[in-house]
């Protein structure tokens, strides 16, 4: 029996998370395809809608005690959720998928070096620089990126520090509604925001297929999957393992969209993978004086 216990406690949870980051970027891969028909800011406003519905039917929010205090956190955590998603599928517009995953991860990673004051940590902050400097342009390139979809992108892992801050506040407050709440919270702020780019287009009854697919495969699926590999890994092992997400997103971009990265881009997505599974691994909270 011990390999079944092996099994259910290490590679089993492992198993669900890499399936669970495949989804996600085989969701932004499908996602792009709806570009084209109702723009970025549409895509992301029927990924969040449909995501909060999905969500709302599964885990029942409206059973949660709400109070002002806890609002507040709840509205914190459903706007940066937003702002994540609607800043990272407008940088698909212009820059790579997997490009625009690695520097969404600086928002994390920069979140958990700022935890810590140790010498090796600030190594991991230097070769995530590193990696960033290796996607600007320069003379000698020719793998030009656009400045505008990196900076969105840099501000997408803005807003990714930002969920985890008042993610974790409002997930102590609410339990298992705090993220259909905070997709619902979300929906509502981008839903406009999609609705003046792409019109009555939204409502097309011909996008629901993929846009219901993009929902599950990049919200419902993903959540639910690492919130049970998040239950049983510690949460070092967690990060490090999540830091793989750049190099499966550069994959997955590779595969279903045909972006092809130069070598130089690949060592940055390496640089920036190994930036976080580092600081994951060798960082050690700041301690708390009172």
């Amino acid at each position: 029996m011990p390999r079944l216990t092996l099994t259910r406690s290490v590679i089993l949870p492992i198993a669900l998370l890499l399936v669970a980051m495949t989804s996600i970027q085989g969701g932004a891969s499908l996602a792009k395809s709806l570009f084209p028909l109702v723009g970025a800011e549409g895509t992301t406003a029927l990924r969040l809608s449909l995501g909060a519905l999905i969500l709302a039917l599964v885990m029942r929010p409206w059973r949660a005690r709400l109070t002002l205090g806890s609002c507040r956190s709840l509205l914190a955590y459903g706007v940066s959720l937003g702002g994540m998603n609607l800043l990272f599928y407008m940088s698909l517009k212009t820059i790579p998928l997997g490009i625009a995953v690695a520097l969404e991860f600086t928002g994390p990673l920069a979140l958990a070096l700022f935890s810590s004051r140790r010498v090796l940590d600030f190594a991991w902050i230097i070769l995530a620089i590193f990696g960033l400097w290796l996607l600007l342009p320069t003379q000698q390139s020719n793998e030009h990126l656009d400045p505008l979809g990196m900076a969105l992108a840099l501000a997408a892992g803005v807003c990714w520090a930002a969920y985890i801050v008042f993610g974790q506040k409002a997930g102590a407050e609410h339990g298992s509604h705090t993220v259909a709440l905070g997709t619902l919270v979300a929906a509502i702020l981008v839903f406009p925001i999609g609705l003046w780019e792409a019109g009555s287009a939204l409502f097309s009854v011909d996008l629901l297929p993929v846009a219901l697919a993009v929902a599950v495969l990049s919200s419902a699926l993903p959540y639910s999957l690492e919130m049970i590999a998040l239950t049983r890994l510690p949460a070092r092992t967690f990060s490090i393992l999540m830091s793989m997400e750049p190099a499966i997103a550069a994959l997955s971009g590779l595969i279903f969209l045909s972006e092809r990265l130069g070598t130089q881009q690949w060592l940055a997505i390496g640089a920036i993978i190994l930036a976080s599974a580092g600081a994951a691994a060798t960082i050690k909270p700041r301690a708390n004086h009172a």
